[in-house]
């Protein structure tokens, strides 16, 4: 389970130990029974699971993977029903000793998009806002990363990054249950942030941009995913109700107006370096996120619009620097 004390003596060694002061009581309040009324339950199930000896995680393959020793087929059961509680899972493929967890999203397309277009990864010091379960913060680690902070508000999320990382045992990765709002002053600490399917959910997209380039070093990277629409034109929708389903979409800008904003924000050397159709191989339900995923959220008879009316999802990655003088 998450020790409050033992994450920020390690940050206080990477150089950040300004956090622990403002965040160690937020997060102890978090991580309380009284936070959330299923955490007695979450809580309850990572104690439940099985302790594996000799793991060996596996980062860099398209499956975040716990290998080890031969599995009696009996414990590999339990561990599965027990890591089915935490449904839905959003984020994978994971496969823990044998249990392939294949989540509602292939997160390892989006990560083979971006891999090779990033700076690598090694020795840098990384920060995942918006990270879910704590799969890309994994990649990133098996990337060379030397720290990564991971933080996302749903707490559902954050149990499950503990529970498959009670197999994996990596311990330069943590996944923080905070918003980037609630980071202290991070004194322009990491060299890489990544945002990846959060800026469509910010009312103010030019607060989250801003937000984001203050946890940068100078010429530090940003890897920023979001949806957006078609068009060469700097235009922005903002859906009324729902997009594709997805509550809280506020604004769903083209490509140029996303660079654009990107500029607003004082970003430099802005690339477009991808920009994809969502489709249901790489979204759907599955065994272990069982309810309505992208298949129903497209028109039945024109899959190109949702059945808001919408153009259908597509994403882009845009990859850009903080200035060398901020």
């Amino acid at each position: 389970m998450f020790d409050v004390d033992t994450f920020f003596d390690s940050l206080e060694q990477a150089g950040l130990d300004s956090w622990r002061a403002p965040l160690a009581p937020l997060l102890r309040d978090r991580f309380a029974d009284s936070a959330h009324g299923d955490i007695s339950k979450w809580r309850a199930i990572i104690d439940k699971l099985p302790d594996i000896a000799d793991p060996t995680a596996i980062l860099n393959s398209s499956a975040v993977t716990a290998a080890g020793p031969s599995v009696d087929p009996a414990l590999r059961n339990e561990a599965k029903e027990l890591l089915l509680q935490l449904n839905p899972w959003r984020k994978g493929p994971f496969c823990i000793h044998g249990i392939n967890i294949d989540a509602e999203w292939r997160s390892d397309l989006k990560w083979d998009r971006l891999k090779n277009e990033i700076t690598p990864l090694i020795d840098r010091r990384v920060l995942d806002v918006g990270c879910g379960n704590g799969y890309y913060a994994l990649r990133m680690t098996g990337a060379g990363a030397r720290l990564v902070v991971g933080i996302d508000p749903t707490l559902l999320f954050v149990f499950q990054f503990l529970a498959v990382n009670h197999f994996l045992a990596v311990p330069p990765v943590n996944v923080l249950p905070l918003r980037l709002h609630e980071l202290p002053n991070a004194q322009k600490f990491f060299d890489t942030t990544f945002s990846m399917g959060v800026l469509y959910h910010q009312r103010e997209p030019l607060e989250h941009l801003a937000g984001l380039r203050a946890t940068l070093r100078p010429a530090g990277e940003l890897v920023l995913e979001t949806l957006i629409l078609p068009g060469a034109e700097s235009f922005v929708r903002e859906p009324v109700g729902r997009y594709a389903r997805m509550r809280n979409v506020w604004h769903l800008p083209t490509a140029t107006a996303l660079e654009d904003w990107m500029q607003q924000a004082g970003f430099v050397d802005i690339r477009l370096v991808a920009v994809t159709d969502t489709t249901v191989h790489e979204q759907r339900s599955t065994e272990w996120m069982p309810f309505e995923s992208l298949a129903e959220a497209l028109d039945p008879d024109d899959p190109s619009r949702t059945i808001e009316g919408l153009p259908a999802p597509t994403r882009a990655i845009v990859i850009c620097k903080s200035p060398s003088s901020a």
